[in-house]
């Protein structure tokens, strides 16, 4: 029977493998695609439920980095890369700065010098 597999394909490893089969990060908040990840500390040797993809963002993470870039990066689905971070965060191996929160009234008065803008054209 002959091989399906490509040579340059490496490894192949199931999401669910990755995350063993959990579908959302520990904690409360998600991660938005814009959250600021940076590596805090790094995990003493052979601690229980860190691996190498963890590690793997520790390194990428030295300076902070958004999830849509380790995503990206890591060439791996969102919703993977979310959780792997949750067991980072779990952990305190990360540090997360969330988006502030703009006030409604700030998005009000950005939408009214937009449309003064537009009319002004």
């Amino acid at each position: 029977m002959s091989e399906w597999l490509d040579d340059e394909a490496g490894p192949i490893v199931r999401s669910y493998a990755l995350t063993r089969g959990r579908a959302r990060p520990a904690g409360d908040e998600p991660f938005d695609m814009i959250t600021l990840i940076a590596a805090a500390s790094r995990p003493r040797a052979g601690t229980p439920g860190i691996g190498p993809e963890h590690l793997h963002i520790l390194d990428m993470c030295a300076e902070p980095q958004p999830v849509a870039e380790v995503a990206a990066r890591l060439e791996l689905p969102l919703v993977v890369v979310r959780v792997l971070l949750g067991d980072l965060l779990a952990q305190r191996l990360i540090t997360v700065t969330r988006p502030r929160q703009e006030s409604p009234l700030s998005k009000e008065s950005l939408l009214r010098e937009v449309l003064h803008g537009l009319q002004a054209l």
